[in-house]
């Protein structure tokens, strides 16, 4: 089986909504459309976004919300940036993160080589007192030049 290398369009995102029990609020589809523009986002950049595209008045935290529910259904992941601020990714296929942490960005890497020799690095290696549940992997970085 192939791994989804996408985030689901409106279409799909109105099915899975409706898989889960949840209805497709005019809302959670702002949301999810704003996302799919934005990628890595913040609620408050999702706020952002949704009014400079003239859609549906929202508030932040109504916003961050949406963000969690879909990120308690796994159609999300979660990102903690440095700045203590949590950040949401559309992309929930396996892919490398690079944080940018003067700039508080993420960028999707997509090397599948590269994450499948950590994998299989890992597969089986254990840590006292710990389980492996998943293998997450951000390089933390900053601008190499400056603006």
């Amino acid at each position: 089986m192939t791994a989804t290398r996408s985030a689901p369009d409106i279409s799909q995102f109105k099915n899975i909504l409706k898989e889960k029990g949840l209805k497709a609020t005019p809302q959670r589809l702002a949301v999810h459309d704003a996302m799919l523009k934005l990628g890595h986002a913040s609620a408050d950049m999702v706020a952002g976004q949704m009014q400079s595209a003239g859609i549906t008045r929202i508030t932040i935290a109504s916003v961050y919300n949406i963000l969690s529910t879909l990120a308690d259904l796994k159609l999300y992941s979660r990102r903690l940036s440095s700045n203590n601020k949590m950040y949401f990714d559309v992309n929930t296929f396996k892919h490398i993160h690079v944080y940018d942490k003067e700039n508080n960005e993420y960028r999707d890497v997509i090397d599948d080589e590269l994450v499948s020799l950590v994998e299989s690095r890992l597969k089986g290696r254990r840590f006292r007192g710990y389980t492996v549940d998943s293998i997450d992997i951000q390089i933390v970085c900053h601008p190499s030049r400056r603006k």
